[in-house]
């Protein structure tokens, strides 16, 4: 039973919520019963060690059984050694740490037919929703370019709910980048911008059909005039109602089923 709040590796565990000791280290925090049990069940072979209280709660016996089934180191650990290791508030007796990866915008896009790129998205809950929405949506990759928030931050893991397992997720330097990588797997790219076509016509003249990846624009300022140039073309969502605009997350959830609506009723 680990019970020391003050030891070494809780407080090296804890660090795991700055994005320096991320990249230091190349790991990162899975935080509550929910995503432990998605990563444990997708990607087994990123878990370090997993720690858990000795509770009774639900999710303990799957979450041990999947841990040792996937042979991955389970440990014990008191509520306050919990609640050191953990970013969030209200820790809910399970913590992971897992391996970081480096795929690339090349790898993600390849063979995709749907691709969702983040540019310059800070807010966590919104980059996780996002990655969430495209997971629902049957997306083959999300792409994180420029200075988008880091894909391990904490909160971004927590709200994805395990998606940030299910699918490829790279990193690309710029923009620019992760467009050449879509573009040269084949796929179209739209921007999302108030100032592009109705998507209704884009869908209507069949150019969802197709493979599509979609740039998203930073919360604040959406995508500059040159950010957009280097899309194949821009596509709005109408706004039917008195409402001035639609957030970032509620957008990119609904063009991304209208092209998995699209490319599957073709």
């Amino acid at each position: 039973m680990l019970s020391s709040t003050k030891s070494e590796r809780v407080r090296r565990i804890a660090s795991l919520a700055r994005k320096k000791e991320r990249r230091a280290h190349g790991r990162f925090l899975v935080e509550g019963p929910q995503a432990v049990r998605e990563l444990l069940v997708h990607r087994p072979d990123l878990v370090e060690t997993v720690y858990t209280t000795l509770g009774s709660e639900s999710w303990q016996v799957e979450v041990d059984r999947l841990a040792s089934d996937a042979g991955v180191r389970l440990e014990r650990a008191t509520d306050d050694v919990i609640a050191a290791m953990s970013e969030t508030v209200s820790p809910q007796g399970v913590v992971a740490v897992a391996r970081s990866w480096k795929g690339s915008a090349a790898e993600a896009a390849a063979g995709a037919r749907l691709v969702a790129i983040l540019h310059e998205i800070r807010d966590p809950g919104n980059a996780g929703t996002v990655l969430r929405a495209a997971d629902a949506a049957g997306a083959d990759a999300v792409i994180f370019a420029g200075e988008s928030i880091d894909p391990f931050h904490p909160k971004v893991v927590r709200s994805t709910t395990g998606s940030l397992f299910h699918l490829p997720v790279a990193v690309a330097p710029t923009l620019r980048d992760a467009v050449d990588a879509v573009r040269d797997a084949g796929l179209t790219a739209f921007a999302a911008d108030v100032r592009g076509s109705d998507v209704l016509e884009a869908r209507a003249a069949g150019e969802l059909d197709g493979a599509v990846a979609w740039i998203f624009g930073n919360e604040a300022r959406g995508l500059s005039e040159a950010e957009r140039a280097l899309a194949d073309r821009s596509v709005r969502l109408p706004i039917y109602g008195a409402a001035e605009s639609l957030n970032l997350a509620t957008a990119a959830s609904v063009l991304l089923y209208e092209t998995a609506f699209a490319q599957r009723s073709r």
